[in-house]
This record gives C-alpha cells, structure tokens and sequence, in this order.
C-alpha cells in the first residue's frame, strides 16, 4: 500500500500503533541522515525504542559487504522476527534495506519512505530487493513486498537538481511503456524542479503499482518496465566497473535512447515517434561518453542480463508511444547499430 504522508506525518504513526514490533531500526546513509531523519524523528510518536542505521551513500556500496555489517548490527543489537527496519532513503536504500530485512532471520517486516524521485516513483515500488555483484547491477536479490510505503513529497526540496533529473527518466519510461498521456505531461515541463514534478508523481507511481499488481515476479508484462535499461544497466555496470558511477536516471536515458532507436530499426516504432522521443529526452538529458567502452564488452553485460533466457538477450522495446512489448530478440547488428547511433548524435 502506497500512503502519502500528511506533514505530521499521521499516517506513520497509527501503523507503528497498530502493529507490535519489539523494536525499530531506521537505515539512512549520510545525505539522508542529514537532511531526512531530522524531519522523521521531529514527528515519530511511538513508545517502541528505535536505533539508527547509517551507511555511506552511493551505488558503489550496494554489495555484500555492507550487507553483511549490517546483519552483523542487527544480530548484535538482538534485532528479533518482530523488529522492523524503516528505510529512509533513496533507490539504494530501499534495494538494499529490503534485501536485508527480507533475508535477516529468513525475513523481518520492512517499510519504506523513499527520499528521492527515482526512490518514489520507482525502486520502493514492486518488491524488488537487491544488490550490486562485482560491477553487474541488482544481480542478488529477492522479491519481498515492504509493509507499506510512506511517501513525503517534501523530501524532493532537498534533493539536488541531478537526483531529480536522474528520477524524472523513470517517470518519463512509465509515460513510455503505458501511458502516452502521462509522456504528453511530462514533456511540457520545462524546468525540472519540486514544484513542478510533484503534481505528476501519483500518476508514475500509480502506473508502476498497477504492473507489479498484475505481474509480481516478472513471469511476463512486468518486464515492460525494464524499458532502457537492458542497455542502460550494461553502461551503468561499464561506469562503477571503471569506479565512475553514474546516476541511474542517466543511464536509463541513454539506454531509452538507443533502444527507442532500437525499436526503430526492428520495425516496431515509426520514425517519427523515435526522433519525437529521442528528441524530447535530449532536452533533459546530456550525452554519455562511451568511447572507453567496446562492443565486446557491453555485449558481455547484454548476456548476462537478468531477463535474458538460454544465452538470448531479451529486450523490452515500444511499439508505440504508451505501448511496450517484451521478450523481444533483436539482429545483433541493430544492436550495435543503435549505440553507434548514440555515439553519433552525442557528437553533434
């Protein structure tokens, strides 16, 4: 259940009332001990006694590693099956506070109260726990659904103008796959600021719900929201392999990019909506670099990918603006064809 929080954050409150958990943990990292807690704590009404998780922020600590400290903390602290863990955070957070409460003493309950953009339209939502292995992203993980999702709209005006545009390209992939009204929306936005997100934040999040409801493990149309990122996942792996990380909303729109061009050249996609979208994410987006990056190398990533079935890469491509079609193996040379593409009109 998604409930957006009053500023007294009412809502919260009756949940920890009505539900008898022997203790709480709340995970942050530094930026959302920072800016976030203070806010949590200034309204947290609840007798039940509470501890402080913190970790570094970044990509680059969503591994084993952290994962295991963090068992190591709740074991310590005597964390029970009836404790629970509050993740108060952005996409890392969330995947990675979710994985460990659902594999913690075979599973704890767990809530989230995403911090970011990309956290609220995207990563709370659906189940999905994990974590990074070596450089390949969310190759471990779980499906494990939290017991409610709080969100505090609020907590975008702390974010920095690059979080917001990193989750914004989530937003504009669900406008992609399902709702070509919500796309229409989105691009009228000029700026990309709080103020004028926030009035389009149900309708992304209402989109993702209604996809997980109908596809919880990702048998079939789930995989619609995988839209950008088989060869987004790929680059962002390249990045933190190269130890550059990238902001995730970054490499999903370079890979909506190339495989909007993808779907172009497979035949599924007019060409007049592919520039009409590559066009309009360009607006938002500037060009990565992949020059440091070979053909071999981001097919190695593209084989690996979790949706891929006996060695095929499975791609989820439009066939239309607000219309997705998944488990789609494209000509190898499209493949390549669509990342020169990339390179292409980066240069220009």
């Amino acid at each position: 259940m998604i409930t957006f929080l009053d500023r007294d954050f009412s809502q919260l409150n009756d949940f920890l009332t009505e539900n008898p958990f022997s203790k709480i943990f709340i995970l942050v990292d530094e930026n959302t001990h920072e800016y976030c807690l203070p806010v949590l704590l200034g309204n947290l009404e609840t007798e039940i006694s509470f501890e402080i998780l913190e970790v570094e922020p970044g990509e680059e600590m969503k591994n084993i590693q952290t994962v295991n400290h963090l068992w190591e903390i709740l074991t310590e602290m005597q964390a029970d099956r009836k404790a629970l863990i509050i993740n108060l955070g952005g996409g890392v957070i969330t995947d990675m506070g979710g994985f460990v409460s659902s594999t913690y003493k075979r599973g704890i309950q767990f809530i989230n109260i995403p911090t970011t953009l990309l956290s609220m339209c995207d990563a709370s939502i659906g189940g999905k726990t994990g974590i990074d292995l070596m450089h390949y992203k969310n190759m471990v993980g779980t499906f494990s659904f939290p017991e409610q999702i709080f969100v505090y709209p609020q907590f975008l005006e702390t974010l920095p103008y690059k979080e917001l545009r990193s989750g914004f390209a989530e937003m504009l992939k669900h406008g992609l796959i399902a709702d070509k009204t919500h796309w229409e929306n989105l691009i009228q936005i000029q700026k990309i600021d709080a103020e004028g997100i926030f009035p389009h934040i149900q309708t992304s999040m209402d989109i993702k719900q209604n996809v997980v409801e109908k596809d919880f493990h990702e048998k079939n149309v789930r995989k619609t929201l995988n839209f950008g990122h088989t060869i987004g996942h790929a680059i962002e792996s390249l990045y933190l392999e190269k130890g550059n990380p990238i902001l995730h909303g970054e490499a999903v729109a370079l890979g909506m990019t190339c495989e909007t061009h993808l779907s172009f050249l497979e035949g599924l996609l007019s060409e007049e909506d592919a520039e009409t979208i590559i066009s309009n994410i360009s607006r938002y987006y500037s060009f990565l670099d992949l020059s440091d990056f070979k053909y071999d190398d981001i097919f190695k990533l593209l084989l690996n990918d979790k949706k891929n079935e006996e060695s095929k890469i499975n791609f989820s491509l439009l066939s239309g603006i607000g219309s997705c079609i998944f488990d789609y193996q494209c000509k190898t040379k499209n493949i390549q064809n669509s990342l020169d593409f990339y390179k292409k009109i980066s240069q220009f």
